[in-house]
């Protein structure tokens, strides 16, 4: 699809007020992307809003198993996975920002989830640096490693409360 086609698609020049993308748009085409909002968001008022998680903290037993688990999977980063492990700090933003976050300094948020042991072990298996490192021939959740999660989570059924480390940018078309 051409972007003539794409921009008459989404409603037009100069017609949408909102464009969000939550822990996506690292893995955009930024190049093909960013000149398309600028033409479909409304001038003046539109807004893009960008957001990703750098982290997730539980407790400190659970942190530092975390801290591992990460540690073994960064060969296997995608450049796109280490912008946002790198908590959108080197996201290239090219709009003027509305009070939350400029290009190099996102605004930083707290955001918090309950989660089962269970939920933690299907956020981690679907991180894309597992994907990778099961593509050539590394396992990232080891036996060993998950009997580690286990033993700090304490009984598998109760529930934590997760504490995403969140970084977030929002802009307007510079005029």
């Amino acid at each position: 699809m051409s972007d003539d086609e794409l921009v008459s698609l989404i409603g037009g020049e100069n017609s949408v007020d909102l464009i969000t993308a939550a822990t996506a748009v690292q893995w955009f085409d930024l190049d093909r992307f960013y000149p398309i909002v600028k033409r479909v968001l409304r001038k003046p008022g539109g807004i893009i809003a960008v957001w990703c998680y750098g982290s997730v903290e539980f407790s400190p037993e659970i942190d530092a198993i975390l801290r591992r688990f990460s540690d073994l999977g960064k060969p296997f980063q995608s450049q796109s996975f280490k912008i946002a492990s790198q908590c959108y700090k080197t996201l290239p933003f090219p709009f003027e920002s509305v009070g939350v976050g400029c290009e190099g300094k996102p605004l930083e948020l707290d955001m918090h989830k309950e989660m089962s042991f269970h939920g933690l072990l299907k956020f981690l298996s679907s991180l894309p640096v597992v994907h990778i490192a099961k593509e050539q021939g590394v396992d990232l959740l080891p036996e060993e490693l998950l009997k580690d999660f286990e033993r700090a989570w304490g009984e598998p059924e109760s529930v934590r409360t997760a504490t995403y480390k969140t970084y977030m940018l929002a802009g307007k078309v510079k005029l």
